[in-house]
């Protein structure tokens, strides 16, 4: 369960980052084309933190995981620089953790710290590093996007133990690839509009994968942020050919119906039992 747990926490920010962890693997897929750059909602700099309950029978409100989202630029440019369209990154970091009388219950420690570079931009994805600890196990993936050659570099090894082969793969994709984490910031310069559905697509372990993401609705919802107005989004997460492929569930998302596009909630249904995710601060600069 901890694997799942923490792979669809970590998309809200689209949701948020790290509930539901799956390994995944395909060949060549087309996706989404370049978006052009923007003011966007995140930059130069985001704080964003979320807690994560579970819930299940008389097990109700228990704490799971904090996690911290964070968005900057990697350099500051100059108006100069940025007239003549000169280049600059965006890095986004997840650093997700286990925590409360869950973890003691189920003996279930994990502790996730991801960080993505894209070119500012096109929003191009560049390269994705993932430190993955899950009690005494231990995994580091690094992954690089080459869109000149179109080609997804995958390797992943165990810092625990040096002298193993790495495992890697190399796949071929074309279009717009975003990894889970800056799938939460992708999905935030989009506009939303009910009943008009759109598609991202994840290149997540050796594997490209194809996720649409349908707009539902609009209300009103109590926040941090106070009364706001938000959407609510259902990326389609579950299913064959998704990224949990063998689980049935739901993955809701609201995100305020504003400039800021921020997720302000999320719920996950597994099952295993229902996880709420809820954002406790917002630090934006």
């Amino acid at each position: 369960m901890t694997s799942r747990v923490r792979k669809v926490g970590l998309f809200i920010g689209l949701g948020v980052l790290t509930l539901c962890c799956i390994l995944v693997s395909l060949h060549f897929v087309e996706a989404q084309q370049p978006i052009a750059a923007n003011t966007r909602p995140f930059e130069p700099t985001e704080e964003l933190l979320y807690e994560a309950e579970f819930n299940r029978a008389l097990l109700r409100g228990l704490n799971v995981a904090e996690f911290k989202l964070r968005s900057a630029r990697s350099s500051v440019i100059s108006e100069e620089d940025k007239k003549a369209g000169k280049p600059y990154s965006l890095t986004f970091t997840a650093d997700v953790e286990s925590k409360g009388f869950f973890t003691r219950l189920f003996n279930l420690k994990f502790h996730e710290q991801i960080e993505s570079t894209v070119e500012g931009t096109s929003f191009t994805l560049q390269k994705t590093t993932i430190l993955d600890e899950q009690g005494k196990r231990v995994r580091a993936t690094e992954t690089t996007y080459d869109r000149s050659t179109g080609k997804m570099s995958w390797s992943q090894r165990d810092p625990n133990n040096p002298s193993s082969e790495p495992r890697s793969a190399v796949v071929d994709f074309s279009g717009q690839l975003q990894d889970v984490l800056s799938a939460v910031y992708f999905i935030r310069t989009h506009a939303l509009h009910v009943g008009k559905p759109f598609e991202i697509f994840i290149g997540e372990n050796g594997r490209v994968v194809r996720i649409p993401v349908h707009v539902v609705e609009k209300k009103s919802m109590k926040t941090i942020l106070g009364k706001v107005k938000v959407v609510r989004i259902e990326p389609q997460l579950f299913g064959e050919d998704k990224l949990i492929k063998d689980e049935d569930g739901e993955f809701i998302v609201w995100i305020t119906d504003d400039d800021r596009h921020i997720p302000v909630s999320a719920r996950v249904k597994t099952d295993y039992g229902t996880f709420d995710i809820r954002l406790k601060r917002a630090d934006v600069r």
